[in-house]
């Protein structure tokens, strides 16, 4: 069973971007890559031997780094709304 459906994607663009269809939006695109680091976060707790996993969550959280401070130098306001919302920092 796929963690991610097409339903909760719509649900995350909805909450986070405006729309379903605004899959473009830094905030949404921000929010679904913090949902599937979280589950691949969960899945390598599970098996810590799975190296090529491990890779695919490093790029994932670089994309979001790179997606966060892109949204700090545009919209500082939106940038705080969205941690906060999201609870990535601490």
């Amino acid at each position: 069973m796929p963690y991610l459906t097409a339903e909760k994607k719509a649900e995350i663009f909805t909450k986070f971007g405006g729309n379903a269809a605004n899959t473009g939006s830094i905030e949404g695109q921000i929010a679904l890559l913090t949902e599937r680091i979280s589950a691949l976060s969960n899945h390598l707790k599970a098996n810590k031997k799975d190296f090529s996993t491990h890779r695919g969550l490093m790029k994932m959280v670089g994309q979001r780094k790179r997606l966060l401070n892109y949204l700090s130098k545009h919209n500082l306001t939106g940038y705080r709304a969205l941690i906060e919302q999201l609870g990535i920092r601490k």
